[in-house]
């Protein structure tokens, strides 16, 4: 299949400055870029395009793998921000000539190829690797707070989750008494209905139950798992301990979201507080990020130890 796309010539010479090599260090990492995205296999990418149907062409998709990675490697993830460079930075304008991508093409292409892009990330990062950039030298680490796809109003404590599995069993058993108590009348005013279904009201209340008990037992299961690492440290290191695992109870005031249980109530730069999560990230000398993680923890301290290692 024939397809076509924007030309990219990133090497072609301009009349000035003379060559776009000239305006970056010989040995600057956007210059590895092109030449890695050069040698990988970008077919999962461009086969998912169809451009014999006429219109725009779209962005190069090796371009646009490039620029993704560099913004990527330099700790940029905004695509505003990412299209902002590519009008002000050297570097990127190395990778974009003076063809720049608006920021909804860049946030629409990783959304479009997040699948196809991971491999490709990791093959970019063994051959960062052979080629000695992801040697370990100076590490820098750094923690940050992303919002959760998931609102803060969502999420409810362990003691008030069982005040309200109380409050709605006792809602939904005089539901179910009233629903037993309809008569004849009521279900020829049903229409179409088949006449057996749930009242909407009872409906919500029974699966907002549900909810609740499924998050009331994952805190106690956390706090039975957090019982039994206990046990394990202390008995590790020959010391006594009164633990009962069996009696582990969460904290009444344990947060559970019911949107996005991975999730927690954090403090944000902004100084409020907001679902999220805490996004932590390792990079190298060479700006490689050789190691990322997101944690339910908001206290960057403990996340020093193991992303390092």
């Amino acid at each position: 299949m024939s397809r076509k796309f924007r030309e990219w010539r990133p090497n072609d010479s301009w009349l000035f400055p003379p060559s776009p090599q000239d305006w970056l260090p010989e040995n600057h990492l956007v210059y590895f870029l092109l030449d890695v995205v050069q040698k990988i296999d970008t077919s999962p990418l461009i086969n998912e395009y169809d451009t014999g149907k006429g219109g725009q062409p779209p962005f190069h998709p090796k371009m646009m793998l490039t620029l993704l990675l560099y913004s990527y490697s330099v700790g940029l993830f905004s695509s505003r921000k990412i299209m902002q460079r590519c009008e002000t930075d050297v570097a990127f304008r190395v990778i974009v000539g003076e063809d720049i991508p608006n920021f909804r093409r860049v946030a629409e292409f990783r959304k479009r190829h997040l699948q196809q892009m991971q491999p490709l990330f990791l093959e970019v990062l063994v051959l960062c690797r052979e080629a000695g950039l992801l040697n370990v030298g100076r590490l820098s680490l750094d923690g940050t707070k992303v919002k959760a796809n998931a609102s803060r109003h969502k999420a409810m404590s362990y003691d008030r989750m069982t005040t309200e599995v109380e409050r709605l069993q006792q809602q939904i058993d005089e539901l179910l008494t009233q629903a037993e108590a309809v008569d004849e009348a009521e279900d020829n005013q049903l229409g179409d209905h088949r006449g057996d279904e749930l009242p909407d009201e009872l409906s919500r209340r029974q699966s907002r139950l549900k909810k609740i008990e499924q998050a009331k037992a994952a805190l106690e299961k956390q706090a039975r798992e957090k019982a039994e690492a206990h046990v394990a440290k202390m008995e590790a290191e020959g010391r006594q301990h009164r633990t009962n695992v069996e009696e582990a109870v969460p904290d009444p005031k344990a947060q559970r979201n019911f949107t996005d249980p991975e999730s927690k109530i954090m403090k944000t730069s902004n100084k409020g507080f907001d679902q999220s999560g805490n996004a932590q990230a390792v990079a190298n000398e060479a700006q490689i990020i050789v190691c990322a993680d997101v944690t339910d923890q908001a206290n960057d301290s403990p996340q020093a130890v193991p992303m390092v290692e």
